[in-house]
């Protein structure tokens, strides 16, 4: 029962918010209400298409109209002055002061958001200059001073620094430097981790905290990782297909969840404490079937976490045996003495004269059925050592010799034929596939190119079977990428690598776009394709939790060189180095230690 002597900000009451489609009316947001209160951070968590995001933007009045509509329902701010206004019901112009002033907005993507023709500081000062009363140079003063409380280093350099020329997680700070430049009682945050390492996710985490006992607001946290809501959130709400299914204080969500899609979230986040065969998945848990009217209905299965965990456990003895066999074969790849640099300074005559070791004297090999799991915080090397070995960045020196054959001193034509069996899952969905061409033809395009199949009947064919295998539906054969979410385009993505059925696959962050119920069917997969066919992976990732699920060796990168290598279970359970041990305990786990903890020390909302 909520405390009613708390002091209300919001109330969202029967909000339904649809989408006209060419398959009709589709309900985003299907009749929910929830509260906010003054200085609690409430989460919403639920995966791509549960409403979690639309709901949040249709409190800001940011539907895109046609094709998106607010049908019903009220959307109640409750002003300082006592004053309650219903925002779905205010004009566009009205909108204007609720927005930034006293409701602001921190987006998942802060290269998409933040303008890139303008520089950090002036974009900042815009946003002051638009609701305070203010001049220029005391707009400028605010700015340099909200740098600095959201720990930029040198935040003279950053207030005239363009956004390309910032790490993803300065670029995220700019933008909540924004989001905080007119003290809002209300912050919205949409995913603004996803993109980030474990370190920069942990700093970004605590100062969000730390802003909202400054300044006394709210947060809305809306994301997919419950790790990450256990670490920050007071209240937790679930959503499902645009509903509402459960909602309750962080403690009694973790403990004692009662929908079963909320068990299901709990139990598909890679566990650290044991390794696993596969992760749980929302079938585990319910089903979906139609009733006699044709709706669908959740239908609850009668089991627990622990006893769907418990079938997918794995024995230690079962990762030693595993370890050995493996290591009795010759590797698949091996590299050394690599060295990757990129020139930062020239001569006026061209000549380099300052580098940056991205990859910096690298040893390592591979075995055939491997899965070579490598992490580190963004600019470690880790990317470019993956483009390195498959010759999309140009290596200074040493070898990369893939089943005997060193690949740097292959030919073009040779490099060609290669490419068939190494192939790479990129870390940007949307860079990577072209916009002018359907989902279907970019999978059936590697096909073509290899002259895979007889004819393009039967690649189509294929093209189905794989867009089944990643979670997605054949009717998206004839869509552009640009009509589907970032997760979706990530299966797409991993349709493409799959369609030439590779040998050696890099997969460069290729499940940091997605929610943790579809990253646990596509990691299920990917090792399921291992076992199927003796599929070899490098597994890039700054999710150190899903690394160490898939992998059965890590190496951690620090600045170009390898910092540690070692099984998954010894680097977790064992770090050497320093580094290593900061990583891990940077790691949102969820544990309901923490969160008692975390909740005794937490000063009682009143």
């Amino acid at each position: 029962m909520e405390n009613t002597s708390r002091k209300i900000l919001l109330e969202v009451r029967n909000l339904k918010t649809y989408f006209k489609t060419d398959e009709g009316t589709a309900k985003a947001v299907d009749n929910i209400s929830f509260t906010i209160y003054k200085g609690e951070t409430v989460g919403i968590v639920g995966e791509s298409g549960s409403g979690k995001s639309v709901t949040c933007l249709s409190i800001l009045r940011l539907i895109a109209s046609p094709p998106g509509y607010i049908a019903g329902g009220e959307i109640l701010y409750h002003r300082s002055d006592g004053e309650i206004i219903d925002l779905a019901k205010v004009n566009r112009k009205g909108m204007g002061f609720y927005r930034g002033n006293e409701i602001s907005m921190i987006f998942q993507e802060p290269m998409t958001s933040l303008n890139p023709v303008f520089s950090c500081g002036n974009q900042v000062m815009e946003a002051i200059l638009l609701h305070q009363k203010t001049d220029k140079i005391e707009a400028k003063l605010r700015t340099l001073e909200l740098f600095t409380k959201v720990q930029l280093p040198d935040p003279e350099r950053i207030f005239n620094a363009f956004p390309h020329q910032l790490s993803g997680g300065q670029k995220q700070r700019v933008m909540i430097a924004m989001a905080l430049s007119c003290n809002p009682n209300i912050l919205i945050a949409d995913e603004p981790t996803t993109a980030l390492d474990v370190t920069v996710q942990n700093t970004i985490l605590k100062l969000m905290d730390e802003l909202r006992a400054d300044i006394e607001a709210s947060i809305i946290f809306i994301t997919h990782d419950l790790g990450v809501i256990a670490e920050i959130a007071d209240r937790v709400i679930v959503m499902y297909k645009g509903k509402i299914v459960e909602e309750g204080n962080v403690l009694e969500i973790f403990t004692t969840p009662q929908h079963p899609y909320t068990k299901s979230l709990l139990a598909c986040r890679p566990p650290l404490k044991f390794r696993m065969k596969k992760l749980p998945v929302v079938s585990d848990f319910m089903e979906v079937l139609p009733d006699e009217n044709g709706k669908n209905q959740v239908i609850a299965k009668e089991v627990s976490i622990d006893s769907v965990t418990n079938k997918f456990k794995i024995k230690p003895s079962e990762t030693e045996a595993r370890m050995s066999f493996l290591k009795e074969q010759e590797p698949i790849l091996e590299v050394k003495g690599l060295k990757t640099y990129f020139p930062v300074a020239k001569t006026f005559w061209g000549k380099a004269t300052k580098w940056v070791k991205a990859v910096d004297d690298v040893n390592f090999k591979v075995y055939p059925g491997e899965t070579l799991g490598l992490v580190g915080e963004s600019g470690c090397g880790k990317t470019t050592l993956g483009r390195t070995i498959i010759r999309l960045a140009e290596a200074c020196d040493g070898q990369v010799i893939f089943e005997g054959v060193d690949i740097l001193k292959m030919s073009t034509k040779e490099l060609k034929t290669i490419r068939k069996d190494i192939q790479i899952i990129f870390q940007d969905p949307y860079s990577s596939l072209n916009p002018r061409m359907t989902i279907g033809n970019a999978i059936m395009e590697p096909m073509r190119v290899h002259g895979l199949l007889q004819n393009d009947d039967e690649r189509k064919a294929k093209v189905v079977e794989l867009l089944e295998t990643v979670s997605l539906n054949p009717n998206h054969f004839n869509r552009y990428p640009h009509q589907f979410s970032g997760g979706q385009r990530q299966r797409i993505c991993i349709a493409r690598a799959l369609a030439l059925q590779p040998r050696f696959i890099i997969c460069d962050e290729s499940v940091s776009a997605l929610d943790v119920s579809v990253q646990a069917q596509v990691l299920n997969l990917l090792l399921e394709l291992r076992e199927k066919f003796n599929f070899t992976y490098i597994f890039i990732s700054h999710d150190l939790s899903v690394v160490k699920f898939m992998s059965d060796r890590i190496i951690v990168m620090n600045k170009g060189k390898i910092e540690e290598m070692n099984t998954a279970d010894e680097i977790y359970s064992n770090p050497q180095m320093t580094y290593t041990q900061k990583l891990i305990s940077a790691i949102p786990k969820g544990q309901i230690e923490d969160i008692k903890r975390r909740s005794d020390s937490k000063h009682k909302l009143k």
